[in-house]
């Protein structure tokens, strides 16, 4: 549901230069879903315990916004 919510935001929003990919578990599974977000500068966001409703506030905030969501 997490990834579903990404790629549907991401589409509503016609965002280009957005690249959604799915991976395995990256060591920290008790987190799980985590999801990192690069920026154009190669610096890392990590949010864990996503929801599909905390996807859309990463989108909206973070990816169009440019502001990390705490």
């Amino acid at each position: 549901p997490v990834l579903q919510a990404f790629t549907e935001e991401v589409a509503k929003r016609n965002l280009q230069n957005v690249t959604i990919a799915q991976t395995g578990c990256i060591g920290i599974c008790q987190y799980e879903p985590v999801v990192e977000v690069f920026d154009t500068e190669g610096n890392k966001t990590t949010y864990v315990k996503m929801t599909p409703e905390k996807a859309v506030k990463v989108v909206t905030d973070h990816l169009v916004n440019g502001n990390v969501v705490t």
